[in-house]
């Protein structure tokens, strides 16, 4: 007997389903909005939802990493009654079973649970005692703990691994996270960078090659694929292969053979590919820059890594961590963290993700020498320059909205007067937390000395006493 939790504003499909899913002897509760539906799987234990995309109060699309954050991580057929091939593929992206659509007939709708709910126990009998190592991989945010379920799934395989994500989201770490858990942990993680190599080097680089098989050949040398026998090969922004090299790599997966440069027989290398882009190859694919069935064969597994800014929840760990991490390579005293300093740090869009938080501690840390604790102006200058740049963005919003409330469309300021209100106001307020030191002053907003005394003369701004 499996729990389940079906939620639809739909009260006559909810009587319907629940009436049939007790004759198979399932026990089922019902909820009818999002938050009602929300507050259900946080307080009980279910092996599977029902969740409908349309609610009174909100999306169950964009709610489903929610619920698969729940401690039994339930499986989750999505309901709905309009056909959407993108809402389908984002669901089935982000975990859901399947994505099936009204109206539905009850032995569809069965056979569907049946399947989910056989998924489910095969999961729990086959899951391995050990933990998986994620070695440098640090968080708990729902979606990057969906990648890591994908990272158990793809490990015991051999298929071939496509990781995508912005820059800096980490995707070298995943795959050194698949290849630690597979059973070629023992063998070799090679890594090829196709973006830093001359296309000219590409094919002598995976290939090897022969002595005297062009100008400089002076001796011969294994390719990456071979030095990657019994092990994995990495293969970083993937994107950036030539056409030629791609078409003489697809031949490779598909056969496991492959000839050297100069060569004049075939060698053999049983080795596990993953590979990783930044890049849209599904677009890169319709402009003809990337061959369509070496696509196909890469994504037999797919990782999707969510940037930074849809993990919010670990932005504090990710800090705290690195400044552990940097303070004891440095041989520094360890740092506290000011609340404006994490504040900062949380209302930073991080366009570098993970890689550019790194680099940010590093310059603040680097910036507070001599001081104990981290604030806000020890990070980099153009990181606070953009969060000031959005800081008065927001304020002259806000001054446009107050004025809205007092006057009617018509009468409303120019946007040139309420931007001056807004850098008035914020000019004052940096005097004030300077205590009029200019120096400082200079340093916190990113104006020249010159660029600073010219607007404090506008505004007729005086520095405090």
């Amino acid at each position: 007997m499996a729990k389940i939790l079906l939620i639809d504003d739909d009260h006559m499909l909810c009587e319907m389903v629940c009436r049939k899913l007790h004759t198979l002897g399932h026990e089922t509760v019902s909820a009818h909005t999002l938050s009602h539906g929300l507050e259900a799987a946080f307080g009980a234990t279910f092996d599977l939802l029902l969740l409908d995309v349309r609610l009174p109060d909100g999306s169950g699309l964009e709610a489903l990493p929610q619920f698969r954050a729940t401690e039994y991580r339930p499986e989750v057929i999505i309901i709905t009654g309009e056909g959407d091939p993108e809402g389908a593929e984002l669901a089935l992206e982000i975990g859901a079973w399947d994505y099936i659509e009204k109206p539905l007939s009850m032995r569809e709708i069965t056979l569907q649970i049946t399947r989910a709910l056989e998924y489910r126990h095969e999961k729990m009998v086959c899951r391995p005692a050990r933990l998986l190592r994620k070695d440098g991989i640090i968080g708990s945010d729902p979606k990057l703990e969906m990648c890591l379920e994908s990272v158990a799934r793809s490990a015991i395989t051999v298929a071939p691994v496509l990781i995508t994500g912005e820059t800096g989201t980490g995707k070298e770490l995943f795959a050194r996270a698949v290849h630690d858990n597979s059973r070629r942990a023992s063998g070799p993680f090679v890594v090829l960078d196709c973006a830093t190599v001359p296309e000219k080097l590409v094919e002598s680089m995976l290939f090897g090659h022969h002595q005297g098989a062009f100008t400089g050949a002076d001796r011969t040398r294994d390719g990456l694929i071979l030095q990657a026998d019994n092990g994995t090969l990495f293969m970083d922004e993937v994107g950036e292969l030539p056409p030629p090299i791609q078409k003489a790599f697809l031949r490779v997966l598909q056969e496991r053979r492959f000839r050297p440069v100069g060569g004049s027989r075939e060698l053999t290398s049983d080795f596990r590919l993953i590979a990783a882009t930044n890049r849209d190859l599904e677009t890169m694919v319709q402009g003809g820059q990337f061959r369509k069935d070496l696509l196909f064969r890469l994504k037999a597994s797919a990782i999707h890594l969510p940037p930074l800014k849809e993990r919010p929840t670990d932005i504090e760990v990710l800090a705290l961590h690195y400044i552990n991490v940097l303070c004891k390579r440095y041989g520094s005293v360890l740092k506290g963290v000011s609340p404006e300093f994490m504040q900062t740090l949380q209302d930073y869009v991080w366009p570098g993700n993970v890689r550019e938080l790194i680099n940010a501690i590093d310059c603040a840390i680097a910036n507070a020498q001599g001081h104990e604790v981290l604030f806000p102006i020890h990070l980099p200058t153009a990181m606070r320059i953009c969060l000031k740049r959005q800081t008065i963005r927001k304020n002259a919003a806000m001054a446009v909205s107050r004025a809205g409330t007092k006057t009617q469309e018509s009468q409303l300021p120019s946007l040139k007067s309420s931007l001056e209100e807004t850098e008035k106001w914020y000019l004052q307020s940096l005097m004030i937390r300077v205590h009029g030191d200019i120096k400082a002053a200079c340093r916190v907003s990113g104006l020249s000395r010159s660029g600073l005394y010219a607007r404090l003369k506008k505004y007729s701004i005086a520095r405090p006493a």
